[in-house]
């Protein structure tokens, strides 16, 4: 999913994601095509379960 669709169904800021993606650029959950990043929606969900703060 797109940083826009994600924020769309997590209730969380483009912002606050792309904070995120900033601060864990080689986390499992992101797939880089080209030079637009899109999320995996179920590692994602898993990463904002186990995160104590978003």
């Amino acid at each position: 999913m797109t940083i826009e669709e994600a924020a769309d169904y997590f209730r969380i800021g483009q912002r606050k994601i792309r904070n995120i993606i900033a601060q864990n650029p080689d986390a499992d959950f992101l797939l880089c095509n080209g030079n637009r990043t899109q999320i995996k929606r179920k590692l994602f969900e898993k990463y904002i379960d186990e995160a104590t703060v978003v």
